[in-house]
């Protein structure tokens, strides 16, 4: 307790450029203060050639993104054993660093979408010294045993070799602001893996196959990110591919960092900061919601295929009403044309309101709003009811001034920032908000709404709304197809 008294003690001291990227309660602390991750996921293959990303870099910060997620391969990094090689790591930083972005390091190890083919060709090869599972017909897999303590070491060196070597590259720079360590753990296509010392571990094991499995890819995920930390304590992460609605364990990726198997993993891999929700499924704020649980700071590092329509509404759900540190769509440099616009309207805003958005999470100032949708991709657009700083806000996802077949309410979304007193912001696209007093005391109005932009911080007002476009005073409206945000003052009478 006294280390660690005097470990916060310093870090509290030292100044911000020098403090490394940290989590504090559930934000993100990047050189001393709150960061928001405005991220996109590169391709699985995108970060293994230099050339062939360098002319995506502009595009991406013209898309106002901050952070870029890239996979390092451990086959790139010990093509040889115990013979390291980091270029692929440090051009990766150079041309962040060129573009004003953070990154993200995308460990792919051991397992990457459940299987093994990222790992070097000398642990492909050896089956002996590194095994792999045994499926259903007897038969070995292209899958690493999560009982191999070979297999295990030799991934905790590598991870811990990458780390140590962040740390000398990067530790005064903090260009990576979090690891992400392995990539969709979780085991196919049974519930958990065969072979002899697995089932004569399961056979010792109290629980279900997919606890079993569970339990040991946290234990074996703790080793490498305990190892990784030692050399460089940055926060890590991992994340899980999730299942759709009826299937069993093994029809998913059995035993990965799934909602439901949460405290399995808090429990075995401590040293994991936090487990985060990869989404291509229609059901995106259920899903959410299940892994947005105290102590679990919310990420999304895969928020479906870059140019989903809904990004918006599903940005709005993860970082205002969730309150979560980031969001980040897969595949980011391949959209171009009208996706591109759309995700830079989107993220420009949220850039811009970033202070704003940051002090409200850590202030529980902060409302979100997005219609939900079911698995099978049924929207309930029905107005949703929240209260804040002493009024109640009804938010509508049907814009009544656009005709219905032109918009699309399952794409609408915003949220709600309270500034103190009578004043908020509103901000975000196809919305409609009208505000009574909480208390039921009086009648709520508008006293002033104005449409503006924060520029370098400050708020820049543009036109005045208290007319036509509040429909004379009776409601806040945020139209389809474009990211604004207004200022408004509420008042009470009567």
């Amino acid at each position: 307790m006294i280390r660690w008294l005097a470990s916060l003690l310093l870090l509290a001291a030292a100044p911000a450029a020098a403090q490394m990227p940290h989590l504090k309660g559930d934000q993100l602390i990047v050189d001393g203060k709150p960061f928001l991750v405005l991220g996109g996921e590169l391709g699985n293959s995108s970060a293994s050639d230099r050339a062939w990303l360098e002319p995506h870099w502009p595009r991406l910060r013209a898309m106002h993104l901050n952070t870029v997620l890239a996979p390092v391969s451990w086959e790139l990094i010990e093509p040889e054993e115990g013979g390291f090689d980091f270029a692929t790591v440090d051009w990766l930083i150079a041309d962040a660093r060129a573009n004003d972005l953070r990154l993200v390091l995308l460990w792919f190890g051991s397992w990457k979408n459940s299987m093994s083919t990222y790992v070097p060709a000398w642990v492909k090869r050896d089956a002996r010294r590194f095994p792999r599972t045994i499926g259903p017909d007897g038969k070995a897999q292209e899958i690493l045993s999560a009982f191999g303590a070979a297999t295990r070491d030799a991934d905790a060196g590598a991870f811990a070799a990458l780390m140590r070597h962040l740390k000398q590259i990067d530790g005064d720079r903090h260009t990576v602001i979090m690891i992400q360590v392995e990539n969709e753990i979780g085991f196919l296509p049974t519930a958990r893996e065969h072979g002899p010392v697995a089932d004569a571990a399961f056979a010792k094991f109290k629980g279900s196959e997919e606890a079993f499995t569970a339990d040991a890819y946290a234990r074996f995920t703790e080793a490498v990110t305990r190892a990784g930390k030692r050399e460089y304590p940055l926060p890590m992460y991992v994340n899980g591919a999730q299942g759709r609605p009826g299937k069993l364990p093994g029809e998913y990726p059995s035993g990965g960092p799934l909602a439901h198997l949460l405290d399995i993993w808090r429990k075995a891999a401590p040293s994991i900061d936090f487990l985060a929700p990869d989404i291509y499924f229609p059901s995106f704020a259920g899903i959410v919601a299940g892994y947005a649980r105290p102590g679990n700071p919310l990420f999304v590092p895969e928020a479906n295929n870059a140019g989903d329509p809904r990004a918006a509404a599903n940005a709005f759900g993860v970082i205002a009403r969730h309150r979560g540190i980031g969001f980040s769509p897969f595949s980011i440099e391949a959209i171009d044309g009208a996706d591109a616009t759309k995700l830079a309207a989107l993220y420009g805003l949220l850039d811009s309101m970033a202070p704003e958005i940051l002090r409200a999470q850590s202030s529980d100032r902060i409302l979100g709003f997005s219609p939900p949708v079911t698995f099978e991709g049924a929207v309930d657009d029905k107005p949703q009811v929240e209260t804040l700083g002493g009024y109640r806000f009804t938010v509508s996802f049907v814009d009544p001034w656009t005709a219905k077949d032109k918009q699309v309410p399952a794409e609408h979304g915003g949220m709600i920032l309270w500034l103190g007193g009578e004043d908020y912001l509103i901000a975000g696209s196809g919305i409609t908000v009208t505000a009574e007093s909480a208390d039921g005391k009086g009648q709520a109005g508008l006293d002033r709404v104005e449409e503006g932009a924060f520029v370098e911080g400050r708020w820049i007002p543009g036109r005045v709304l208290n007319g036509d476009q509040t429909h004379q005073g009776r409601h806040v409206r945020l139209p389809p197809d474009t990211q604004g945000v207004q200022r408004v003052r509420l008042y009470r009478y009567g």
